[in-house]
């Protein structure tokens, strides 16, 4: 399953991108990340592992290897995040606008294995675009509500 996803930003590139790049951030505008850890590598280099968990429902918890493939920002960020049954694929690239504005996309692409073939069936390609405009969404509040 592959999608693209956009949203523009109301601050500049550089803003942008800082705010973004800045994992003490995450938090911020990933409200149910319980942690992030580094398991190997240095932060922010390519091939660089860090454990991300999630709180999912009430009790529930998701947990995340990010491994980092290339960091080239602002024009390329490319990572894979795996979990059970789960590997995301995601590239995202943010564009200058001008006038104050920049465009965040994104290209994700999930592939399945187990149990998770037929929650991804269920859930289909508008749930899993509609999960990550989400965070789009969230970043952009964040971001243009916190200019550094």
């Amino acid at each position: 399953m592959k999608y693209n996803t956009e949203i523009d930003i109301n601050l500049p590139l550089d803003k942008v991108v800082t705010l973004f790049d800045n994992p003490d951030h995450l938090k911020k505008w990933q409200p149910t990340l319980l942690s992030f850890s580094m398991i190997s590598g240095e932060l922010g280099q390519p091939g660089s592992k860090v454990k991300l968990v999630y709180k999912r429902g009430k009790k529930g918890r998701l947990t995340m290897i990010e491994t980092l493939i290339k960091h080239d920002l602002p024009e390329e960020l490319l990572a894979t995040y795996e979990a059970p049954g789960v590997l995301n694929h995601q590239k995202n690239t943010f564009i200058d606008l001008g006038n104050g504005k920049t465009r965040w996309q994104s290209v994700t692409e999930f592939k399945f294995s187990g149990t998770m073939k037929v929650v991804a069936f269920l859930l289909g390609k508008k749930g899993f675009q509609k999960e990550t405009m989400k965070f789009h969404q969230l970043f952009k509040d964040f971001a243009e509500s916190n200019p550094e």
